[in-house]
C-alpha cells in the first residue's frame, strides 16, 4: 500500500495519551500492528468533542481488548461479540471499540457482508467516506504517525464528503451510507463531492433494503 503520512499532529489529553499507551504496550507485546481510526481521529482534527475511540489492529482485536484490560487496575470488564469479531471496553472518560482489519463483500440484496480477515488497505477501503479512513498508528515504533491513505485531512479541510471506493458501488453495497453522507454533510456543513452525490441519486431506490428503524 502506497501509505502517506500526514504532517501534523493529533492533540491528545492526558487521560487520552495514558490509555493509548497501555494499547501501544498489549499490541507491542501481541506484535500486532495497531490503530487509532474512524470517527474519534475525524473529530479530533476538527476540535469536536468524542468520547468514542476505534482501536483497530492486523490479527485478533478480542484478544487485543484483554490484553488491554489487563494493564488497567482495577481491570475493566470486556464485552466481546465473537460473531463480529469485536470488543468493547467501557473507562470513564473514554469508550473503547476493537476489531481486527478486515474486509467485505456484499450479496446484491442484503447489506449484511461477508466479512474475512484483511490488510489495513482493506479496511480502510471498506470504510463509507474519506474522512473517516484516517488512522493513528499506536505500535511504539511510530506511535502519533497519522496514515491518509485518501486525503482525508485535505477532504476535511475542503469541507467534502467522498468515497474512498467508486461510489456507485459504496452505496449499492450499503444504501445505509446514502443516509449517512447526507448527516454528516448536514452536521458538520460538508458538500457532497459531485461524483458521490451522483451515486446516491442513482442508487436512491437501493434504500428500501434497508431496515426501516
Amino acid at each position: 500500500m502506497n501509505v502517506i503520512f500526514a504532517r501534523m499532529q493529533i492533540a491528545f489529553s492526558e487521560k487520552e495519551l495514558f490509555i493509548f499507551k497501555k494499547i501501544a504496550k498489549a499490541a507491542e507485546k501481541l506484535q500486532l500492528p495497531c490503530y487509532l481510526i474512524g470517527g474519534f481521529v475525524r473529530d479530533k482534527i476538527l476540535n469536536r468533542p468524542t468520547k468514542d475511540a476505534d482501536i483497530m489492529c492486523v490479527g485478533d482485536g478480542i484478544e487485543l481488548a484483554h490484553n488491554v484490560a489487563e494493564l488497567f487496575n482495577p481491570k475493566p470488564p470486556v464485552a466481546y461479540f465473537k460473531n463480529f469479531g469485536t470488543a468493547q471496553i467501557k473507562l470513564p472518560d473514554l469508550e473503547l471499540e476493537f476489531v481486527g482489519a478486515r474486509k467485505e463483500s456484499y450479496e446484491h440484496d442484503s447489506r449484511k457482508p461477508a466479512v474475512e480477515p484483511g490488510t489495513l488497505e482493506d479496511d480502510l477501503l471498506r470504510r463509507d467516506f474519506t474522512i473517516n479512513t484516517l488512522a493513528v498508528e499506536l505500535n511504539k515504533k511510530n506511535f502519533g504517525n497519522i496514515i491518509d491513505r485518501f486525503e482525508g485531512i485535505k477532504q476535511l479541510r475542503e469541507k467534502i464528503i467522498k468515497t474512498p471506493s467508486e461510489p456507485a458501488k459504496t452505496f449499492s453495497d450499503d444504501p445505509l451510507r446514502m443516509l449517512r453522507a447526507v448527516r454528516f454533510a448536514t452536521q458538520l456543513g460538508f458538500i457532497i463531492e459531485a461524483e458521490t452525490f451522483n451515486a446516491i441519486s442513482l442508487n436512491a431506490e437501493r434504500i428500501k433494503i434497508i431496515s426501516q428503524e
